[in-house]
Parts: C-alpha cells; structure tokens; sequence
C-alpha cells in the first residue's frame, strides 16, 4: 500500500503543500491543532477542525476523530485531517515522510527520528541535524529553495513589501477578547474578499474596533467567535484590489514552496530506496 505523508499544519501555506502533494499522487494525512488561527481561511484547509470539511482547489480535507478512519477517508477521496498537535498519530501511521509546515518560526518537537524524510518550512529547523531538509520561506531570490544542509533565513517580522505597504498591510488584535464580525453600510458582512477603506470597521472585539490600516481588499481574516489575545495577528489588507479574484486560491508563495517540499521528498526518496507507489 502507497505509504502515507504526514503534514503538521494545515494554515495556508501548508495547504499549498497538501494540495500539490495530493495532485502529485502522494497519500497525505494532516494533523492540526486544537485552535488554529489561520487568516487566510478560504485557502487554509485547517478550517476543517471546525467546519468538519474545508475544500481548497478541488482538494477536500475532512476532520476524523480517531487515526484508525484516515484509510477510510482517503479512500472516500478525502484528505483525513486528525486534531493531533504533537503528531502522536505517527507511531500508528508511520509514514515514510513528514513535512512540518507549522510555521511556528521554532521547532515544535518535529525530530528526525519520526519518519525516513523529514522536512520542515522556514525558520527554527537545521537541516542535517532537525531535518533531513529546510525549505526556505523568505520572500525573494531563495524562496523555496531546499536547504540540505543549514537553517532557513531568520524571521525578520515584517511582511513581504506590497505595493509600498508591509507592516501596515497587517492587523493585530487591539485588544483580548472574542472577535466579532461587523456589517458595512449597505448590510453586508466584512470579510475575507470585502473592499475596505483605512479607517473602516472591519470587526470588534468586544467593544474595541479593528480598524483598516490602509485601503484595499481584506486578505485575511479570523474567523468571527474567535477568542484572541492582544497582539495576535487577525487581519491582513492587500492594497492591490485586482486581488480581490485571488483570495479563494493558493498564493504563488505557496505555490513555491510546495514545488520545494515535492522536489525535496522526491530526491530523498530515491537516494533512500523509497517508493510511493
């Protein structure tokens, strides 16, 4: 039987990664945590752990409760997708590769003894040593690129540069509490996909606002009865409105990156006498 690859994380880069993996042919199995907080969700399958089911580009993921209904699922032609955030579910599966794609910027307790490949995207992972590989995430000339042996580029906290806007184009929670969803003034709700101008009202928490930073297309956006603390990032404004048509598709950084995971899992493979078929 095809082995399984098992993806830690499931925000929108990861799912650029499930998606390629799947339409490459590889059998994927996702875990997530309790409480994700991706902002992109239309391209995040880890909106399956609330919604059951979450679908991005033809690829459908579906929450199971227990290890033992991923073949099932899979079968089904569904990616399973297990609430399991240290990964325990490997001992049960043990797959011939796994590829955290967390995107915590350190090292969650993915180790190279968990799988014959290991992979893991951006910062706080040495390939050689954590890892079998790195796949760089930075923006620019190296985005994407396998790292066989060093770590990524270090995260800098500020967003990629947009149409002259980068720490601007991202919202932080003003405030603790429970994010609301808000109405703009013809009705209709503010969310991911919304034009917005800076200054606009584009959810609450509590009685706190969150307001546009600039204007442009809301990006991204938690999603509404989220409990957030201060500081937690809950919004991303992309000043491009042309945009807007893109914000139910996988970005061309996740794009670039998934091509990296494949290559990396495809090299490893053969020097190690790997087969996925």
């Amino acid at each position: 039987m095809t082995p399984w690859i098992v993806v830690r994380g499931a925000g929108d880069l990861a799912t650029g990664v499930i998606v390629r993996l799947v339409n490459c042919g590889f059998r994927v199995l996702v875990t997530e945590c309790e409480r994700p907080s991706a902002i992109r969700r239309k391209v995040a399958l880890s909106e399956a752990v609330y919604d059951e089911s979450a679908t991005v580009e033809g690829v459908t993921c579906r929450r199971i409760a227990e290890v033992s209904q991923a073949e099932r699922i899979w079968a089904e032609g569904a990616v399973p997708l297990v609430v399991d955030a240290s990964a325990d579910c490997i001992q049960t599966i043990k797959p011939a590769a796994l590829v955290d794609a967390i995107l915590a910027k350190r090292n969650l307790g993915t180790h190279k003894d968990m799988a014959p490949i290991t992979i893991a995207l951006g910062p706080g992972f040495t390939a050689g040593t954590d890892v079998d590989a790195v796949i760089e995430t930075m923006r620019g000339h190296d985005l994407g690129r396998i790292l066989y042996t060093g770590a990524a580029l270090p995260n800098t906290g500020v967003p990629g540069l947009i149409a002259g806007h980068d720490l601007d184009r991202v919202i932080h929670a003003p405030a603790a509490g429970t994010l609301q969803s808000v109405r703009d003034a013809e009705g209709q709700e503010i969310d991911i996909g919304s034009i917005v101008r800076q200054g606009d009202i584009i959810a609450r928490i509590g009685e706190t606002p969150v307001v546009a930073t600039l204007d442009g297309v809301v990006r991204g956006l938690i999603r509404s009865d989220f409990a957030v603390t201060k500081g937690l990032k809950i919004a991303d404004i992309d000043p491009r409105i042309e945009q807007k048509k893109n914000c139910n598709t996988i970005s061309d950084k996740a794009r670039n990156i998934a091509g990296g995971v494949v290559e990396a899992v495809l090299c490893l493979a053969k020097q190690r006498g790997i087969t996925f078929s």
